[in-house]
């Protein structure tokens, strides 16, 4: 309950800066604002200040400012429904393309400004991340019967370049592989002395990077966590430990324990485990888990080795702007690449999705909450962009159009427009939260 409620306070902020954003530009246009609302439906709250009602609504999931001229039926209109001469220069029909165009683009506008302005902040305050992306992209582990296996990659292969962008980091090996999804990819690598060309073609995204092909990061099997109750922790392990051995099998990486601990099934093994220095064994037996697809599991998870790096005003105001535009151009590539059939619409998250993540988010650290808003700033400041009618795109369509030839579309081609529009992102909408619905209660990818 307390995730939802975190998400939601997270959206409630998107859509209050978007909303902001039309409703400032609106002012300085001197454009009467009737209403400001932050959700739809039933009111919950409600407040009149000056000439604006501000209110707060039952379903947060978006939020509009309401200007004279936007619909018919307003306060201020004659028996006629014509605005009288005063109130006619406040409207928001009446005013130029321009101004307009500017109401309209403001509400986008803001929120792709907004993470340029607290992301610094973030880098500011420092940032956790993890150790192996600043490292050289070397494969700890290829998972069986992934692309990455497909293609002839084995562990301790070190990516040099992908389609000959260099690739000096797990960073920049995951942009350029995010920057090619949906071309083939040609990867160079380095295997001992061996200097190699292995190409892959990708069957879905690989917008998650070189994980989401099978490539693996390198993982010491040292234990960074331990699940109450279970094996492992009933048997004397303890945090810290790194595994040296099941019983005849060496240990080398994190990812050699799964595939030892399957072969034996639930029999009980001997685990040797190197503390402070002293070698230490503990008889330990595999339980069965149905929801983690019937796999044997002890109950310990691995420490993950992060950097925690803080910047001066000056870096950190130059890592946000990077930042925001890595993110701004990771959105775009989505969107091109599910545009183009590369992508899977399985992809697309809805409402319970971004409330999930923002309301994970909410309960860590202040970094992590920046971040996240960010991301989801981005995406919405681009998904309104888009030239979709009843979306900002939309309109601002309708205005070029208008600047164009001098004229606006007609009435009824708006309708239809607006028809169509509707549709689209109600099948959008319902794409979604399908998706939402199979990921939270079938487990679906």
């Amino acid at each position: 309950m307390l995730t939802v409620i975190a998400g939601i306070l997270m959206l409630g902020v998107l859509i209050f800066v978007h909303e902001l954003g039309h409703f400032c530009v609106a002012k300085l246009s001197g454009v009467k604002v009737l209403k400001f609302s932050l959700g739809f439906g039933p009111r919950l709250l409600s407040r009149q200040w000056g000439e604006t009602e501000y209110m707060i609504c039952a379903i947060p999931l978006g939020g509009y400012v309401q200007m004279l001229g936007e619909g018919g039926g307003e306060e201020g209109e004659t028996a006629s429904g014509e605005l009288p001469p005063e109130e006619k220069s406040r409207s928001f029909a009446d005013q130029p393309v321009s101004r307009r165009t500017a109401i309209i683009a403001a509400g986008p506008f803001m929120n792709l400004a907004l993470p340029f302005l607290i992301l610094p902040i973030a880098f500011l305050v420092g940032v956790q991340l993890p150790a192996f992306l600043d490292q050289s992209p070397s494969a700890g582990y290829v998972v069986e019967g992934s692309v990455a296996a497909e293609a002839g990659f084995q562990a301790g292969d070190r990516i040099v370049a992908v389609n000959q962008d260099p690739t000096p980091t797990w960073t920049a090996a995951n942009r350029a592989l995010i920057g090619h999804t949906g071309s083939p990819l040609r990867f160079t690598v380095v295997r001992g002395e061996e200097e190699l060309t292995l190409p892959l073609q990708p069957e879905e995204s690989a917008l998650e990077g070189l994980q989401s092909i099978g490539i693996l990061p390198p993982q010491e099997p040292v234990i960074g966590a331990l699940a109450p109750g279970m094996p492992a922790q009933e048997a004397g392990i303890e945090v810290g430990d790194r595994i040296v051995a099941i019983g005849d099998s060496p240990i080398q990486s994190w990812y050699d324990l799964k595939r030892v601990i399957q072969i034996a099934g639930g029999k009980p093994q001997i685990f040797t485990v190197e503390r402070q220095g002293e070698a230490l064994q503990y008889e330990i037996k595999p339980v069965r888990e149905e929801t983690n697809g019937a796999d044997f599991l002890i109950g310990i998870a691995p420490s993950q080795e992060t950097t925690f790096k803080r910047f001066g005003p000056v870096e950190a105001i130059r890592a946000g702007a990077e930042r925001s535009m890595e993110l701004i151009q990771l959105t775009l590539v989505f969107i091109q690449k599910m545009v183009a059939g590369h992508v899977s619409t399985k992809n697309i998250g809805g409402p319970i999705t971004v409330v999930q993540i923002a309301g994970q988010a909410a309960q860590t650290d202040l970094a992590s909450i920046l971040s996240v808003l960010a991301f989801l700033s981005i995406q919405l400041g681009i998904l309104n962009l888009l030239p979709i009618p009843i979306l900002d795109g939309g309109h601002l369509f309708f205005n070029f159009y208008e600047l164009v030839f001098r004229r606006p579309l007609s009435l009824r081609t708006r309708e239809i427009a607006q028809q169509v529009g509707l549709m689209l992102i109600l099948l959008l909408m319902v794409l979604a939260f399908y998706n939402d619905i199979m990921r939270l209660f079938l487990g679906g990818q």
